[in-house]
């Protein structure tokens, strides 16, 4: 008899012991019972025989997980606070059925023409494991994407490819299937169950040679990896904001370690931990020759007559123009004038949003929605007021600026397919619409040509945050919503902030703020120091306030790891569950890990290096 340590797919239990008579490799998928549950697992190690009794395994499946993906699940559950059937769960297993076709590396239909600092740029990259492309907007940092992934597939070899999220792959589809050809695939979640079977077939039979997605496309089963390129490595789309709570640029970085094969990542405002971290190469100036003219308007988040005039006048030059607003909906506060009730989800300590098209209040956390109230809950009287603009807000108002101006909403709310993110971004590009209106989605790197007007609003909430990278996250929205104008022609970018002084003393030179902002980091907070944010939820507040202070208790007396603070969460309840959270901070991540381990509870959830606090 056999025996073997098995990691349930998907379970928040540690590995089981199960027996088989015959000898099973590492790594194989198989079945297993669990209180007469069927699930999956992976057999993950041989062991002795334990002295308890034990289950039989069951069938095999025709797939299997490589010695690359268990090492990185065991790393990801060690340093992550999940269990190892957890991490496995992310990735999608090699198969045992489909042979291997040979094919010969195909050449590029289009060749790139590399300027003489995009060249320096390409041989800086090739010289280090890890590097950090720091390119400005409209650098032509996918060109040089495109020539390393040239020479990658000439030694026989393939590429990935990370980006944000899914808005921006038609863009990047395009520009590498014009480039790569048929060579190309794409992975995200928008996918059919069709479409994703089709691309693995792809994938495992070695035909895609080019894989394009986001963070989810790095666990793909890719044979003969040779090189991964993240793009918009700043983007906090690349941490799972569920468990296990990863970040997926850091996890490309270690994947690459194991298979001894260069990363690269990218961006015109790269974060301050990769800066301070990997050896960069500046790339500097755009494309194109063209000007941006910064204008701070010193006003509360409003619809003003000064960003009126500026939208009108650069729709009488037939040009477009974008609109940031950092809300969805129509307004995301409903207040009462009489008494001052402000209207919130029954589930969450969150203001409702309010959808004027669909005459409801949604939250924007549980997914709750009620009718509009028409009188206050609270004082029942009908003096009910919107607070915090949202996109479609903006544009029903922009609407009825001119009848022939034509607006689209960009956001979450309208974007809910990959087909509606093609088509909109297609119109956009075609001019059948000239102002696009939307949340962060407007700064995920699209490059389109014909924009001469950016207009920002809000940027001062995202400043004021009690965040320890609020300045970094809003000066990078800047430039990156700023960086999508302007690429062909002069384009005008108007500010709604009280904050000039700060951000016009970095916009034209980003590396400048990284180095001031080290500076004010040094010794509190990373990439000098090392975070764990603790978050336990029960649906029992004083139950999740217990467990919170039993490990503040304990981890005080611990050496090495500072409790920066500890409390309610600032949202302190979330789909009917009290929140509490511990922040800690410590010189090593395997201080933290310890600490985290000797308090572990199932009320809690583990957040390593955590981005977001609320």
């Amino acid at each position: 008899m056999n025996f073997f340590i098995i990691a349930l797919l998907g379970s928040p239990l540690e590995s089981l012991t199960y027996h088989s008579t015959h000898l099973l490799d590492i790594g194989t998928e198989i079945e297993v019972a669990l209180s007469n549950r069927a699930m999956r697992g992976v057999v993950v190690a041989l062991c002795e025989k334990p002295d308890f009794s034990t289950q039989p395994v069951g069938d095999s499946t025709p797939f299997f997980y490589s010695d690359t993906q268990i090492q990185t699940a065991q790393f990801m559950a060690e340093y992550y606070g999940c269990s190892l059937g957890e991490a496995l769960n992310l990735f999608v297993p090699f198969t045992k059925e489909i042979e291997s076709i040979h094919k010969e590396p195909s050449s590029p239909s289009i060749n790139v023409t590399l300027s003489p600092a995009q060249s320096k740029a390409l041989d800086f990259i090739r010289s280090h494991p890890v590097s950090l492309l720091f390119g400005d907007t409209g650098a032509g940092k996918s060109e040089i994407y495109m020539r390393r992934m040239d020479e990658v597939l000439g030694e026989g070899k393939r590429a990935l490819l990370l980006l944000p999220e899914i808005s921006l792959t038609p863009q990047m589809e395009k520009r590498f299937c014009n480039h790569f050809g048929d060579a190309v695939v794409l992975w995200h979640s928008k996918m059919t169950p069709k479409q994703k079977k089709v691309t693995l077939e792809k994938i495992y039979n070695g035909s895609a040679n080019i894989i394009v997605g986001p963070r989810s496309a790095l666990f793909l089963p890719i044979k003969d990896l040779g090189l991964i390129v993240v793009d918009e490595e700043h983007d906090e789309s690349y941490k799972s904001s569920s468990r296990p709570r990863y970040n997926a640029r850091d996890m490309a970085v270690y994947i690459g370690n194991l298979l001894k094969i260069p990363v690269v990542l990218g961006s015109a405002t790269p974060s301050l931990s990769s800066y301070a971290k990997y050896p960069f190469f500046r790339l500097r100036g755009g494309y194109y020759e063209s000007k941006r003219t910064f204008v701070f308007e010193p006003s509360l988040e409003a619809l003003t007559p000064t960003i009126d005039r500026a939208v009108m006048e650069n729709f009488s030059t037939e040009h477009q123009g974008i609109v940031f607003i950092p809300t969805r909906a129509n307004f995301k506060y409903t207040v009462c004038e009489s008494c001052g009730y402000h209207v919130e989800c029954p589930f969450c300590s969150v203001g409702m949003s309010q959808h004027k098209n669909s005459r409801a209040l949604k939250c924007h956390y549980c997914n709750y929605t009620e009718v509009l109230p028409k009188v206050c809950p609270k004082c029942q009287s009908g003096a009910l007021k919107t607070a915090r603009l949202g996109t479609a807000e903006a544009v029903e108002h922009f609407s009825k600026l001119d009848d022939k101006l034509r607006v689209q909403q960009f956001d979450r709310d309208i974007i809910t397919t990959q087909n509606k993110l093609i088509k909109v971004l297609e119109a956009f590009n075609n001019r059948d619409i000239d102002l696009l209106v939307g949340t962060q989605m407007l700064s995920k790197g699209h490059d389109y040509h014909d924009i001469t007007l950016a207009v920002v609003m809000g940027i001062d909430n995202l400043l004021s945050q009690s965040d320890y990278r609020a300045r970094e996250k809003a000066l990078s929205l800047l430039v990156q919503i700023a960086g999508r104008s302007g690429r062909k022609q002069n384009a005008l970018v108007l500010v709604q902030s009280f904050n000039e002084s700060f951000f016009r003393g970095y916009l034209d030179d980003y590396e400048t703020f990284l180095i001031d902002e080290m500076r004010i980091r040094e010794g509190r907070y990373p990439p000098t120091k090392k975070l764990a944010r603790l978050l336990y939820a029960h649906k029992n507040g004083l139950k999740a306030k217990a467990e919170m202070e039993k490990a503040v208790e304990q981890i005080e007396q611990m050496a090495h790891v500072q409790i920066v603070g500890y409390g309610a969460s600032p949202i302190e309840k979330i789909a009917d569950k009290y929140r509490f959270q511990i922040l800690l901070r410590s010189d090593k991540s395997t201080d933290l890990i310890r600490a985290i381990k000797h308090v572990k509870s199932p009320l809690c959830e583990i957040d390593m290096d955590p981005i977001e606090f609320t």
